[in-house]
């Protein structure tokens, strides 16, 4: 250990850099900020419509952030995690001091809006955390950094140091890990379900309470302002769609959270009780648990009403709401100019967007097809089931089987390429063209010069 503790001492700044955001890759719950912590001119940053790496900001910006692992050091042996006690993996840890510099030097030169912060578990939870806590104070007091900070809190810590870092963050996450208590002992026997509620909950009624103070005390410091969220991994253990996506729309339901992220299972350890994978990680499962998530949220649907035991999963060809649609006919077509919101957004290639306009357009006027197509109506999926002034856009037959052939025919747009994916979130630096000179990120003036040309 000590010889450890030493070599890590003796490795450069970036050397960690590169280490510690490689192992933070396999993270995915971040999201926009959703908070509105403004600068008061007298430090770096704010967080007005900012948010964090390789997400979109309310207004639509595509933005970035530093994510990173304060430590890939962990006293934990989950079975499918790359950083586990019994793998021989490089390993690197910040001091807060380093975080911070980082931090900043990046933000001036543009390459971030924000912070990422997650860690392995060094020592015990309660050290980790203070760690965390201690970046953070430092980043917010003696840096001055008032720019979007997304920490994650660690279960088992002391619930006040994670009321401490919820006055400083904009938001923090505690990731659930697996759907199931069960898969979560098989895999990762030093976790426990109620250790990760247990701060899930403390974090929810510390910004309720904060909401109900700062409509009393208009300067009162705010907890957790953008919420928090969470992180499931997909495929590792056998539950079937309708058991993850319960679970998901009790979170939401009973802690308030922001989001729910889906991680498709990368096998990056060899272990008998983690799943072959032949066809690769189950990209387009986690694509389908995406779009059923975003009905949950938005369209007014329940699980209950997309799976149910006896259809468990998803299909895997259609979308969930076509799916849905296709197997609830009797409700369609729909007549958009009589038609309430809620039954709108239940039309595939409707959405919440093009739902609200159509309720505001038919009350000045009758709808046509014509005026469809501009409000953003996606009319090849939509035709299937609306009628506009009673009638069909095309004479179609409001049949199963036609309607799927023709559904299927449409090519979707799915966010990842046919062949997979790299599994690379965005290099904040090059190392044929950075370097670090033990005070400050160096461009080699070649490259500058070409730029500002």
């Amino acid at each position: 250990m000590e010889y450890r503790m030493r070599i890590m001492q003796e490795m450069s700044l970036m050397e960690k850099l590169n280490i510690l955001s490689d192992a933070a890759k396999y993270d995915v719950a971040c999201t926009s900020s959703g908070s509105n912590r403004r600068g008061d001119g007298k430090g770096i940053g704010n967080t007005v419509n900012a948010g964090i790496c390789h997400s979109f900001s309310a207004d639509g910006r595509c933005i970035s952030l530093l994510k990173i692992l304060f430590t890939n050091e962990c006293i934990y042996d989950c079975k499918y995690c790359q950083n586990r006690r019994s793998n021989d993996v490089p390993r690197a840890s910040f001091t807060p001091d380093e975080v911070c510099r980082l931090t900043i030097e990046f933000y001036r030169r543009n390459y971030i809006e924000g912070l990422f912060l997650s860690s392995g578990i060094i020592q015990n939870p309660n050290v980790t955390m203070g760690l965390l806590y201690q970046t953070i104070y430092k980043l917010r007091t003696q840096y001055h950094f008032q720019g979007y900070i997304h920490v994650k809190a660690i279960p088992g810590a002391d619930p006040e140091l994670i009321r401490l870092t919820g006055f400083l963050a904009d938001r923090m996450s505690i990731n659930l890990e697996l759907p199931t208590a069960e898969g979560l002992s098989r895999l990762a026997p030093n976790k426990h379900r109620k250790t990760i509620l247990t701060p899930m909950r403390q974090i929810q009624n510390g910004i309720s309470v904060s909401k109900q103070e700062v409509a009393l005390y208009r300067h009162a410091p705010e907890f957790v302002p953008a919420g928090q969220s969470t992180q499931m991994i997909i495929g590792a253990t056998p539950e079937h769609d309708y058991e993850i996506l319960s679970v998901a729309e009790s979170l939401y339901r009973k802690f308030d959270l922001k989001r729910v992220f889906y991680s498709a299972f990368v096998k990056v350890n060899e272990d008998k009780d983690l799943p072959a994978l032949q066809g690769g990680p189950p990209l387009l499962r986690e694509h389908r648990l995406y779009q059923a998530d975003w009905l949950l949220r938005f369209y007014g649907f329940e699980a209950g009403e997309l799976l149910s035991e006896k259809n468990p999963d998803f299909n895997l060809f259609l979308d969930p709401k076509a799916d849905w649609a296709l197997r609830h006919l009797e409700q369609f077509p729909v007549e958009v100019n009589c038609a309430s919101y809620e039954e709108l957004l239940r039309v595939p290639g409707i959405g919440v967007k093009s739902a609200r306009r159509i309720v505001q357009a038919r009350r000045s006027s009758r709808l046509e097809y014509q005026h469809l197509k501009k409000i953003g109506v996606v009319l090849k999926r939509a035709i299937y089931f609306i009628t506009c002034n009673g009638r069909q856009m095309y004479p179609l037959r409001i049949e199963e089987n036609f309607i799927t052939r023709q559904l299927l025919g449409i090519r979707e747009n799915l966010p990842f390429e046919k062949d997979g994916v790299t599994y690379q979130q965005l290099s904040l630096f090059d190392d044929r063209n950075f370097g670090y000179d033990g005070k400050q990120l160096v461009q080699p003036e070649s490259a500058w010069k070409g730029a500002a040309g």
